[in-house]
Formats: C-alpha cells, sequence, structure tokens
C-alpha cells in the first residue's frame, strides 16, 4: 500500500499574517505597552496587502492581545487573568443559554469552588479582610429593598472572600463565574423576602472566617450557596 495522502491546505494570507504578528508579541520582541508597526511597515515586511494585515490585527483585537483605537497605531495589551476570563464571556453566556445542563454544571462547580476559596480565606484572613467584607455586608444592608444594588454587593462579597487567596486566577474565576450565572437569575422579585436570609449567611460566613475556623466557613457557605442556587434558573 503506499503512503496515505497528505493534504496540504491552502491557508488565508490573513491567518499567516496573525500567526507571524502572534510570535512577535509571545516571542517578546513586542511587549505591552508597545506599539504595533504601521500597516505599511507590515505590508512591506510581509509581501501582502492591506487587508490581509487589517483582518489579522482584528483577529489580535478580538483575542484581546492587541487594542485598536481610531487614528492610532494598536497597542499590545498585557494578559491578565481577568481579560482572558472576560474573553469568553460571550461564549460561556452562549453554552449556557443553549444548554439547561451546562447551567446546572456551572452552578455545582461554582459551589465547589467556593467552598475551596473559602477554607483558603479562613487559613489567611487578616483584620483587613474581615474588615472589608464587614464592609460590604454593611452596603447589603443599605440597599434593602433594591435587588440590582443588592445584589452587586452579594457579588462583591464574594469576590471579595477570592481576593484573600492573593492568587489573581481564582479572583478571575470568581468574578467569571458569578457574572455569567447572573445573566440566568430569575425576575430580581425573587430576592424580595430572601435578602434577610442572605445578609444573615453572610453574617455567620463572616464571623467563622474572623475566627480562622475554615471547616465552619465552609459549611456556612455551603449552606448559603445551595440555598440561593435556586435563583439562578432558565
Amino acid at each position: 500500500m503506499g503512503q496515505p495522502v497528505e493534504q496540504i491546505v491552502r491557508r488565508k494570507l490573513s491567518d499567516e499574517v496573525f500567526d507571524r504578528l502572534e510570535r512577535l508579541i509571545t516571542s517578546g520582541e513586542l511587549r505591552p505597552g508597545d506599539e504595533m508597526p504601521s500597516e505599511r511597515t507590515l505590508m512591506e515586511r510581509f509581501g501582502v496587502g492591506r487587508p490581509a494585515i487589517r483582518e489579522a490585527m482584528q483577529t489580535l483585537a478580538n483575542m484581546g492581545l492587541v487594542n485598536i483605537s481610531h487614528g492610532e497605531r494598536a497597542k499590545v495589551l498585557e494578559l491578565t487573568a481577568k481579560s482572558i476570563f472576560r474573553q469568553v464571556d460571550l461564549t460561556a453566556k452562549i453554552m449556557l443559554s443553549q444548554s439547561p445542563a451546562s447551567l446546572e454544571h456551572l452552578k455545582s462547580a461554582r459551589i465547589f469552588f467556593e467552598r475551596g476559596m473559602t477554607r483558603e480565606a479562613a487559613a489567611h484572613a487578616t483584620e483587613k479582610d474581615i474588615a472589608d467584607l464587614r464592609e460590604i455586608i454593611e452596603l447589603q444592608r443599605t440597599w434593602l429593598g433594591h435587588p440590582e444594588e443588592f445584589i452587586s454587593a452579594d457579588m462583591q462579597f464574594h469576590t471579595r472572600i477570592a481576593q484573600i487567596s492573593g492568587n489573581p486566577i481564582f479572583v478571575a474565576l470568581s468574578e467569571a463565574m458569578l457574572i455569567w450565572l447572573k445573566a440566568y437569575q430569575t425576575d430580581m422579585l425573587i430576592w424580595t423576602g430572601n435578602e434577610d436570609f442572605t445578609l444573615i449567611e453572610h453574617e455567620e460566613i463572616l464571623q467563622r472566617l474572623a475566627e480562622n475556623d475554615a471547616d465552619g466557613a465552609e459549611r456556612e457557605m455551603l449552606k448559603h450557596l445551595e440555598r440561593s442556587r435556586a435563583f439562578y434558573t432558565k
């Protein structure tokens, strides 16, 4: 038998340009804050037309690698965990909208994640951390009867717990899951009558964190999230 045919796939010029521009960034030749070369320079360097350059540059921008501003040179962006997760916001929301099972999986993943974050926070919380969390709870209290603002403060509380880890990937993941879930909260009116429960549960979590009680903090967080998971539905 002869060798299997290895078909050569003809690629668009813009794909080739994209690969070369990406290598300029990943190799460190261009660093965060640097301006990209001008379109004319890139056209001459790669021997291609303006459309291929612009399409490749737009792909870089869509991936969050560069920022394009009208009338200015594109600039290389600094990638962070937060900026990477924001790049998948739309596709994550589409996935959730198309699959009820995915929404349930996300709720379960969030509970798993937050239990670990709470244990981590209980082990490392400082007086400043506790004071910040207490301030957020008091902010929530002022927003009783205002569901949108109350939920925003609720998200701040959970994100602040993740910040205690000192790990920016944990913080970015916490924010991302909260943002994705927020799109699937039921009518805000469902919070009316439940806000007091939320405040009490947050206070219980905070008390355990202040006592460096990892088991207690995890238990209170689990109780809180299991009660509230019903608020996120199609």
